[in-house]
């Protein structure tokens, strides 16, 4: 059975088992029950009424918050020409073709927390995708991360850019920024993900699409929300 620390079993103790909380509950209470001394993250866990197994009710994408996560990326662009001169130009921290694939392959290199990679790019990049893929660093055009446009895709990265996708058990996960933000801008956040989510509902799902929505900080306990509280 596992063990928890005495900051956390406080913590739990004043969130309500069985209680589902409103928006502005739900905020108030995730940044008071914030248990790490760093400025810690803000995750958004939202249960969907989906058969992960089924193509088509398996969701993948990204979105840009209203006020951004809070955290810089470190943003790697393979491409050649053009388009990394653009690149360089939109601020990626890195830039290269063939040359930075073969220091992922041969140095094991992870210093980066996307990848953006023109499509011309992809075969050259697919070569090492037992190794990008766990990672869950594999540019897909589902997530804007392979594009004919890097300088946008750059911009969206640095503005708040979260990418999403339904995992096994049929949850999506997202940051909603910082337990230092002020309430207001966490708020807009989530709304915004939730209204963006319960548009992606596939045709061959029956009955409510979102069952639950949980919120919790870097090692604190989960809050549930009350679905009402969302224009959904």
């Amino acid at each position: 059975m596992k063990k928890f620390g005495k900051k956390y079993v406080e913590a739990s103790n004043k969130v309500e088992k069985n209680k589902e909380y409103s928006i502005t509950e739900a905020i108030k209470l995730v940044k008071e029950t914030s248990i790490t001394k760093f400025d810690g993250t803000i995750d958004v866990a939202i249960k969907l009424n989906v058969d992960p197994k089924k193509a088509d009710q398996q969701l993948r994408g990204s979105f840009v918050l209203p006020n951004g996560t809070g955290k810089s990326k470190k943003i790697l662009v393979i491409a050649k020409g053009a388009q990394a001169e653009a690149a360089k130009n939109a601020g990626a921290d890195y830039v290269g073709d063939k040359d930075m694939i073969d220091k992922i392959q041969n140095e094991n290199w992870f210093d980066y927390d996307v990848i953006i990679a023109t499509p011309d790019m992809m075969p050259e990049l697919g070569k090492i995708g037992k190794i990008l893929g766990p990672k869950g660093l594999m540019p897909n055009p589902k997530t804007n991360t392979v594009t004919t446009n890097v300088t946008n895709a750059i911009e969206d990265v640095k503005k708040g850019m979260v990418s999403y996708k339904t995992d096994t058990f049929g949850n999506v996960h997202s940051v909603i920024g910082k337990v230092s933000f002020d309430d207001t801008k966490l708020q807009e956040n989530l709304e915004y993900i939730i209204s963006t989510i319960s548009k992606l509902k596939p045709s061959s799902v029956k009955g409510k699409f979102i069952k639950t929505i949980t919120v919790s900080s870097t090692m604190g306990p989960g809050i549930k929300l009350d679905k009402n509280s969302f224009d959904i």
